[in-house]
């Protein structure tokens, strides 16, 4: 299967979607916004897989132009994603204009963001402060930045930060019992809220622990402690995976329906982690070709991803989750980016 072109054509999706065309549904690149940092972030390792430079032109247009607007996103968990592949392309190019955003947002993740009780990142948004809360979704939005931008300032004390954060949420939000990731926690009340174990939350980790570890390139106490905890959330996520490769969204609730950006995410972490020798091979392998190949069914002919669960805010009940919206997004294609690079190198190692 030619996965270069699929990738071509979800890029191309992406670049023409403008947020104004109902058929697409929340596709935008149009802000700096968490669905465009999840998207950018895929574009850039799909640009590093494929070595296409236009990949890397479209980046490099999009910081530029999202930088020399007057007006400035506001600061929260969310808004922090798009710094994310800011590094990675100061990484690439190196320009000097690039540097002090990311010192700016880095100083403020580390100094201004709400925090928790034991300094967890409280997943405050443009809209709610999110009192004492804990998100699965902060670990993909915050702990990555910081983990990248630490390793390429040089500035290791914030890849310590990164890994503190990963320990306080796999703390909190993992059941010791199944092994799959709640939504969320609060210490103002000291619960898991619906108790729901939402896909594309455990995805957030899925792919986040692996990124971390690719990033990062540490085996250091903390790096095992989530490694461990990745191999119990893997078996479980092999337990409940449909047989037809797709996640439901709320992966111990059969009746819920199929997401596909789950499912495209937690393909990519399973595959990389058998890949890096985090999972053994065999029924890993399987499970994720398996879900990828039902994530490529889910690509239409114009390069959306069909299946996607829209924006999900924390949910109180488990029907908060059923409801949610389905349609194509940024982040839809973006994780998808992700699962199509780890299959082109698969294509290429077994060439």
């Amino acid at each position: 299967m030619d996965y270069r072109e699929i990738a071509d054509r979800v890029l191309g999706m992406l670049q023409r979607a403008d947020g104004n065309d109902p058929s697409r549904g929340h596709l935008t690149m149009n802000n700096w916004e968490w669905p465009t940092g999840v998207a950018l972030y895929g574009i850039y390792k799909t640009y590093q897989q494929s070595g296409d430079r236009a990949i890397l032109d479209y980046m490099t247009g999009w910081y530029d132009d999202m930088l020399s607007r007057p007006e400035k996103p506001h600061r929260n968990v969310n808004t922090v994603a798009p710094v994310l592949g800011l590094v990675c392309l100061y990484d690439e190019t190196h320009n000097p204009a690039y540097l002090p955003v990311i010192e700016s947002w880095a100083d403020w993740v580390l100094h201004e963001m709400p925090r928790t009780e034991y300094d967890g990142l409280q997943h405050c948004t443009v809209w709610n402060k999110h009192w004492q809360q804990l998100w699965c979704d902060t670990l993909f939005m915050v702990g990555l930045f910081l983990a990248k931008a630490g390793i390429v300032l040089n500035r290791p004390e914030w890849v310590d930060e990164a890994e503190y954060q990963f320990l306080m949420h796999i703390r909190y939000l993992q059941d010791k019992r199944v092994g799959l990731f709640y939504h969320g926690w609060t210490f103002d009340g000291r619960n898991n809220f619906a108790d729901a174990f939402w896909a594309r939350g455990n995805a957030w980790f899925t792919v986040s622990a692996v990124e971390l570890y690719d990033i990062t390139k540490r085996d250091d106490a903390a790096m095992r402690m989530i490694r461990s905890a990745f191999a119990d959330q893997a078996l479980a996520l092999w337990k409940y995976q449909r047989v037809n490769g797709l996640f439901t969204t709320l992966i111990d609730v059969e009746e819920t329906y199929c997401e596909t950006s789950a499912t495209a995410a937690i393909a990519y972490g399973i595959l990389k982690a058998v890949r890096i020798g985090w999972l053994p091979d065999g029924k890993y392998a399987d499970m994720g070709m398996l879900s990828a190949n039902a994530v490529l069914g889910q690509i239409d002919e114009n390069g959306a991803v069909q299946g996607v669960s829209g924006g999900t805010g924390m949910g109180h009940t488990l029907q908060h989750y059923k409801d949610i919206i389905v349609t194509p997004t940024a982040y839809g294609q973006g994780l998808t980016f992700l699962m199509l690079t780890e299959l082109m190198l698969k294509e290429e190692n077994n060439a």
